[in-house]
Order: structure tokens, then sequence, then C-alpha cells
């Protein structure tokens, strides 16, 4: 399956610590760290192609031409799961703005549904960074996607850890616009939505509520 908006990102370190989620036997503490780990990744490559501004900086010894970011950026996790990726995101990008959206996902019809939204004031001229471990019916990240820019959002990336074929094709489907890295694209969803091989409910395994 190739679908041009889905950017792998293939780092061997990125792999090793993909391993450690998948495993059915991480703690919760080993799962949060490797989340840390594996968003440090996810970032550098999300952000490869941002514009900079030169700016000019006094050292200790003399001026020079420094960087800054050449927009603003906002991060907005999907509740629940998303908030295990907000603060390696902000140690990254630490003058970025962070919004949220609250779905969760019918365990019946498998659609989402809203119960929260709010979001800074910014999101109609910064650069939008959608964060979910998890991209699986593709329901949620739509839904998102749609919030987003009925608000004003025009510069949308989709970021996540795992993601399904139907979840991409989703999400192409519905907003060709948007890119999507990943970590992985897995095999396929099981009856219930769940990723497979995935690596079980993100938020459940970070916070202990299994």
């Amino acid at each position: 399956m190739k679908i041009k908006n889905l950017i792998i990102v293939d780092h061997p370190l990125a792999k090793r610590d993909l391993t450690i989620l998948r495993d059915k036997n991480t703690t919760p503490l080993e799962f949060r760290n490797a989340i840390k780990r594996i968003s440090s990744v996810l970032i550098t490559a999300v952000t490869k192609n941002f514009e900079l501004k030169e700016i000019k900086v006094q050292t200790p010894l003399e001026k020079t031409t420094g960087y800054k970011l050449n927009h603003e950026v906002v991060i907005v996790p999907i509740l629940r799961a998303g908030l295990t990726l907000v603060d390696p995101f902000l140690e990254m990008i630490p003058d970025a703005s962070v919004g949220h959206i609250g779905l969760y996902r019918d365990e019946e019809t498998l659609k989402p549904v809203d119960y929260y939204l709010k979001l800074p004031k910014n999101i109609k001229r910064a650069k939008v960074l959608i964060i979910d471990p998890m991209l699986a019916t593709g329901g949620s990240a739509t839904a998102a996607i749609t919030f987003l820019k009925e608000r004003g959002a025009k510069d949308i990336t989709l970021v996540c850890l795992v993601a399904a074929p139907e979840g991409v094709t989703k999400v192409y489907s519905e907003h060709k616009d948007v890119k999507i890295y990943s970590i992985a694209l897995d095999r396929t969803l099981n009856d219930r939505g769940y990723i497979l091989p995935g690596l079980g409910d993100a938020g459940d395994r970070t916070f202990g509520t299994f």
C-alpha cells in the first residue's frame, strides 16, 4: 500500500522503541519512557522542512546569525491517549500552543463522539500538529481534522506512532491535503477496530488503566 500523503519515519531508534511499545510485558513506566524517546524521532522528521527566520545573536565573543521558526505551531492532542505525546513535543517546540480535542470511539458503531474542544486563538495562522498514538479506523482523526478546518486551520499535519491501512485510507479520502507521519504502517484492524499487530490501547498502557 502506497499513499503519497503517508510518511513512514524509518529510524533504528524508533524501531527499537516501537518494539518496546508492542511488548505486552512492558510496564506503564517503561511504556511512557519509550513514548518520550520515540516522539523525539517523530518530531525531528515532522519539523525537518519548517521554515526559519534569520536573527542576530550576540555570543560571548561576537555577533553572529541565528535562527528561529518562521511560523507559530499549535499542538493538538486527541484526548486521552494523545496527551502521552504532548510533553515530548513541547520539549522540542517549547513556544508552541496546545489545543485539545476530546473524542471517544463508540464501541458498537466504532464512530467518534466528541465531548470537548478548546483551541488557541492562533489556530488560523499556525502550523497545526494533531497528535495521537494510534491511527486505527481514522474516524477520530478525520473528525478532528474537520473540527480544526471549520475553525480556520489551514496547515494541518497528523502525527501518530502506528497506523492501520484503513485509517490512512480514510484520512486520505476525506483530507488529501493533510500529511500523515507514522513510525509504522501495520497490517489491518480486527473486528473491534484495534490495530494488528498494534500495541494495544495506548491510553490504558500509558496510564495503567488496563
